[in-house]
């Protein structure tokens, strides 16, 4: 969000003419030096633009917007931006369903405003304003919503629990912090300006009031646009093309495996999902630490053996590009699988696992160097689908028992969420339910 006062700069002096102020000029200066061969020809064409017009944006990545309001809540189709929070919140003891229904009004009311286009500066409630972001336009900003299990007990609302939102079952490779993982409450922000991203946080944050407390927050980032010199899938700490097999927004079967059908129907102890959830989705977070110092002792062709692709394009090593269909049966020259029994991109294959799959949106993290001189670092590994017991759980499964991978893996905090549908104007996240 936006500051409800408008800024205005000094005047410029004289020998500037008019509409230049010091902040102007240097901005200008700046982005002629970066780019002016590209905008202007040169410097001094920045500066005469800038003097005769008026001030223009460096580059998109500010004014992209994504509309809070829809059927499906933003943030789960779209690229994950290049800063990301993800944050629980347990509500406070006494908060009731009426009480809840009102923090998700508030964090729909301010997610609508600081995800507008334009120039919303004069629509920001006051209330919420802090001024961290308000000459930033909304950098790709979403915000999306969900609820932990803990949720419908606290509120009243055990009736209306999805079966699919039972416990994920222990995993043999886990090392789970409690203090870290499940909540009642989840909020997944993303946003291309690092400022934009921590304003929405903290805006939530102060717009949740008494009702809740943090449970658990993790900060992370992934590529920032522009960085490569075409849009390409993004790489993970270990360097490693990651994402290259996500299901496609155009796969003929993409919305039954990541949205929950329309026909939804039932309550707790039913097969299906409820009504409510019908168009929502179904998130499983993951804080998974990559082991580095151990991975970065491999050799780059021990490394693709254990992913089951080439480090440098992300091809399989059955062959072709980073696109090209993985030949699981594929043998190479010395009569082995050219595709490794235990190679990460079989065990998690769909094809593995009779068709499960999930659209994982991740961000890295990095939270510093730890006493023994390793990295804090890895994966917030964020997976959509429309049922985690069909999707995640026979995956991670499989990973678990046969994935070269794991050996240089931990999964450290782990939680799953109930996303619903979109809102409409005037309605909020989980009306449905909360109303319902």
């Amino acid at each position: 969000m936006k500051s409800t006062k408008r800024v205005h700069e000094p005047a410029a002096p004289a020998d500037q003419g008019p509409g230049i102020s010091r902040r102007r000029l240097l901005g200008t200066a700046g982005a002629a030096g970066a780019a002016g061969l590209v905008v202007g020809g040169g410097a001094g064409a920045g500066v005469a633009r800038a003097v005769g017009d008026g001030p223009t944006a460096l580059t998109t990545v500010g004014s992209a917007h994504i509309p809070f309001e829809g059927a499906r809540q933003a943030g789960i189709v779209e690229p994950a931006q290049a800063h990301g929070h993800l944050v629980a919140f347990d509500l406070a003891p006494g908060t009731d369903r009426k009480a809840a229904a009102a923090v998700l009004r508030r964090w729909s009311d301010a997610a609508r405003t600081m995800t507008q286009p334009g120039n919303p500066e004069v629509t920001t409630p006051a209330a919420y304003d802090d001024q961290v972001a308000y000459d930033a336009g909304p950098s790709s900003l979403t915000v999306t919503f969900g609820f932990g299990r803990s949720f419908f007990g606290r509120t009243g609302l055990t009736a209306h629990l999805p079966e699919a939102l039972a416990p994920l079952p222990d995993f043999a490779g886990d090392a789970l912090d409690p203090k870290r993982s499940n909540g009642d409450l989840w909020v997944q922000i993303g946003a291309d300006d690092a400022l934009v991203a921590f304003h929405a946080l903290r805006v939530i944050q102060k717009a949740t009031g008494d009702a809740a407390r943090v449970r658990w927050q993790m900060n992370g980032f992934n590529r920032a646009p522009g960085a490569t010199a075409h849009p390409m899938t993004g790489r993970n700490l270990m360097g490693q093309i990651d994402g290259t097999n996500n299901p496609k927004p155009d796969d003929a079967d993409f919305q039954q495996r990541i949205f929950v059908p329309e026909h939804a129907g039932g309550g707790a102890g039913s097969s299906a999902s409820p009504a409510w959830m019908a168009g929502g989705s179904y998130a499983v977070v993951r804080r998974i630490r990559m082991l580095l110092d151990s991975w970065d002792h491999l050799s780059v062709a021990r490394q693709e053996k254990v992913i089951g692709r080439r480090k440098s394009d992300g091809a399989p090593l059955s062959g072709g590009t980073e696109f090209t269909p993985v030949d699981l049966d594929k043998v190479g020259p010395d009569g082995a699988l050219a595709i490794a029994g235990d190679a990460h991109i079989r065990v998690a294959a769909p094809a593995s696992n009779g068709g499960a799959a999930m659209l994982r949106r991740a961000f890295s993290y990095h939270d510093g160097i730890g006493t023994d001189g390793a990295p804090d670092a890895g994966l917030l590994f964020v997976a959509w689908q429309a049922d985690p017991v069909k999707g995640f759980v026979p995956v991670q499964r499989k990973l678990d028992g046969g994935d070269g991978l794991s050996r240089f893996l931990r999964h450290e905090a782990s939680g799953l969420f109930a996303v619903p549908p979109g809102c409409g104007p005037g309605e909020y996240v989980g009306q449905a339910l909360l109303e319902g």
